[in-house]
């Protein structure tokens, strides 16, 4: 008696691991064209606005940089702490009020131009 228990147990384990191995049959409601395309998510038809899109992936790519803010010929520039390069910045008037002060800056390198950062925020590095 166990010994035929114990066969229709593993008849029956076998089964269900083969089910649930075995792929699933997909209906053609899931496999029609419309689900093979992904939905445009920055053209002119999306809910979401362009600008705040490209805000968006602005930050997720943006890096940190800590500096001084200081003059550089007619510009504001940001200079590094640690490898003392100096950074033009696409935004003065967010720099202006930071001139002279150590601050910490969230910002994305300009692939155009040489050493210069796309300013997401700026805040003043606290001293110590």
């Amino acid at each position: 008696m166990k010994r035929f228990l114990f066969i229709v147990a593993l008849v029956g384990l076998s089964g269900l691991g083969i089910a649930l191995a075995a792929p699933t049959p997909q209906t053609p409601s899931t496999t029609d064209s419309r689900s093979n395309q992904t939905p445009s998510t920055t053209g002119p038809d999306s809910s979401v606005p362009q600008a705040q899109a490209d805000a968006t992936s602005a930050q997720q790519s943006a890096h940190a940089f800590e500096g001084r803010i200081q003059k550089s010929g007619n510009e504001l520039v940001l200079q590094e702490n640690m490898t003392r390069v100096s950074y033009k910045l696409d935004d003065q008037n967010k720099a202006k009020r930071f001139e002279g002060k150590d601050v910490k800056m969230l910002a994305t390198m300009d692939p155009s131009v040489k050493n210069r950062l796309h300013v997401v925020d700026i805040t003043r590095l606290e001293t110590q």
